[in-house]
């Protein structure tokens, strides 16, 4: 009898006393051989995340609440990616969640510092403007190399990279010989001797291309310029978006372009050169900026936080609160060449078919296969992921990108902002061994992006490396609830979602546009939406977003080629309605069926505008 009065004890006590919850405290004054404990923190996320694994794996009766882990202020600098596996998951009754103290912010941080700068001498090549007025420093190792960056950061401000980009009007391409692959454009200024790390910076459509110099031919008052391999023949075959040539001189010119990474450059405040052969940086500061006490940081990892689950055993319960990811890299498009299809999607192969026509698509000549830019926090088969308050700063690629096989994860109230290329970022959208115009439909359905929400971010200065990326944009993925965020001052488009340029069905459906700020795009690029779709999904809603500010891209080709909401190649079943826009200026190119528009344009209540955006509490988000 004793015996089971004991055991009935035991089971009232486990419903009647709080759960417990274990803490795990980080701080950069710790230590490792500490216990973690508030008096006594550890020094790196690494040790706290491999404690807390310890801590579940045997079953530590502190766990069933769940496992905090606590960063106080501060800068982490990773020298690796950190990794969170299946064994790092939690539960719906015992998540882990890793966040910064509150009222401290903690920041993960992929760069290196740069110090002991001194006044430069005499530098062969320097423009005569610069003379007098370049710092100089030496380039740290990484990982037992020189370390490569194509950013810098000076006291929290992107330092730009030396080019002929200078605010006055670009030159503009004479003629393309494929056969060669060359184009032909107007004798440059600079001197062609020295072209080793040159790249051209070409302005296609609603893409840009980077391209590696190979050889600059001047003759007369013109110039021929070819390129490194593997771009080369991927910039000269591919049919869209290529550069774009007015031969009968009715429209606006032709493409744009401008050429970076040369000494030559250097010849404005605020601007960066990387030596590679003498391992030297050289950098003309910003009225303010004293070297000798500046903040210099250069990215050096691709990818701060990987979530790399399987999909018969996902990472699951894992929440990131408050906590800051900054600092970096992309090194690609120095390596490879970086030549896109749409989105900063680069393209891995591409050319024209000779005789148009896919069993999806009869009229399709494009044939690409593509390459995904790195981001900064990867997510991969994982499930009930959530970030809240973080902070995506001063990144060269994607923010925050959910792969393939995410579902039900969650983004509110985070901040994205100077970006090199898209903000957050979900869904399939090709790869090596997927032709990026083809519908996706897994037959393994848990291989989808879905069940997403983003909501109450605020994201704004993205595409500022790769101009042809976005704020939001979704692939392939069905359920993603995209409302209330604020999206602004932007290259390209606002938010994008689908993709495969077909209305034939794939897995895309029943996702949502709704209540978003939309504002200050299409500030370099054309063939613009601010909200823009792509391909059959049943189910879309585009509802109650208030979109304003169009701008007017100062290098496009086709006059007027800006929209407020446009539903690109085989956009079809999707609704459209009661969105607030400055005019009425919308369009669809070659849409399939089932589209809806009611309501749109200037009259559409005020209350739509007084709704759109960030909601309380995150409104505070700056």
């Amino acid at each position: 009898m004793k015996k089971w009065i004991f055991i009935l004890a035991g089971f009232l006590a486990a419903w009647i006393l709080p759960i417990s919850a274990a803490e795990i405290w980080v701080a950069p004054d710790g230590d490792d051989l500490h216990p973690g404990t508030r008096e006594a923190p550890m020094a790196t996320l690494w040790m706290a995340q491999r404690k807390a694994r310890e801590m579940r794996r045997l079953n530590d009766p502190s766990v069933r609440g769940g496992i905090t882990i606590f960063l106080k202020g501060g800068t982490w600098f990773l020298n690796e990616t950190l990794f969170f596996r299946p064994e790092d998951s939690g539960t719906e009754e015992s998540p882990t969640i890793i966040m910064s103290v509150p009222g401290e912010r903690a920041v993960l941080s992929g760069g290196v510092t740069i110090s002991s700068w001194k006044k430069a001498g005499r530098i062969h090549g320097l423009s005569r403007e610069a003379r007098g007025n370049i710092w100089m420093a030496d380039i740290p190792q990484h990982s037992g190399n020189l370390h490569s960056f194509r950013q810098l950061w000076v006291n929290g401000r992107k330092a730009d990279r030396a080019s002929s980009l200078d605010g006055t009007p670009l030159p503009r391409i004479l003629s393309v010989d494929p056969g060669r692959q060359e184009f032909c454009i107007p004798a440059p200024s600079f001197p062609t001797s020295d072209l080793a790390g040159m790249e051209m910076v070409i302005h296609q459509w609603w893409a840009i291309a980077v391209l590696r110099v190979k050889n600059i031919r001047v003759a007369g008052d013109s110039a021929r310029i070819s390129f490194i391999q593997p771009e080369s023949r991927i910039e000269f075959e591919h049919p869209w978006p290529a550069p774009f040539i007015d031969q009968e001189k009715k429209l606006n010119g032709n493409s744009a372009y401008y050429f970076t990474n040369s000494i030559s450059f250097l010849n404005r405040p605020g601007e960066w050169f990387h030596d590679k052969m003498s391992g030297k940086l050289y950098y003309w500061p910003r009225e303010g900026e004293v070297m000798s006490s500046a903040e210099v940081i250069a990215p050096c990892l691709e990818t701060l936080v990987s979530l790399q689950g399987t999909f018969d055993r996902p990472v699951t319960h894992l929440e990131f609160r408050g906590i800051g990811f900054e600092h970096t890299s992309w090194l690609r498009p120095g390596e490879a060449g970086h030549v896109p299809l749409q989105a900063g999607f680069f393209l891995l192969d591409a050319y024209k078919l000779k005789v148009p026509g896919t069993p999806d698509k009869a009229s399709l000549e494009n044939q690409a296969w593509i390459g995904r830019q790195p981001a900064a926090v990867q997510v991969t088969a994982s499930s009930s992921i959530r970030f809240e308050r973080c902070r995506f700063e001063h990144l060269a690629a994607t923010g925050l990108d959910f792969i393939i096989g995410a579902n039900r994860c969650t983004v509110q109230g985070c901040l994205f902002r100077d970006i090199g290329g898209t903000g957050i970022q979900s869904g399939f959208f090709g790869d090596a061994a997927t032709e990026a115009h083809l519908p996706y439909l897994p037959s393994i359905e848990r291989e989808m992006c879905r069940d997403i929400l983003i909501a109450d971010n605020r994201i704004t200065d993205c595409s500022k490396e790769d101009w042809g990326c976005v704020g939001i944009s979704v692939g392939f993925a069905a359920g993603v609830n995209i409302e209330h965020n604020e999206v602004s001052h932007l290259n390209y488009s606002g938010i994008c979602v689908g993709w495969g340029w077909t209305p034939s069905l794939s897995c895309s459906r029943d996702n949502r546009v709704h209540a978003n700020h939309i504002h200050h795009f299409a500030r370099n690029m054309y063939d613009v939406g601010g909200i823009y779709t792509l391909g059959a999904q049943p189910g879309m809603e585009i509802s109650n977003n208030y979109i304003h500010d169009l701008l007017e891209a100062p290098y496009a080709h086709i006059p007027d080629h800006y929209q407020y909401i446009y539903l690109d190649e085989g956009s079809s079943y999707i609704q459209v309605k009661n969105n607030r826009t400055e005019k009425e200026k919308f369009f669809s190119n070659t849409p399939g069926p089932g589209n809806v528009w009611e309501n749109n344009g200037p009259d559409v209540t005020e209350e739509v505008i007084r709704a759109a955006g960030i909601r309380e509490p995150y409104r505070d988000i700056q």
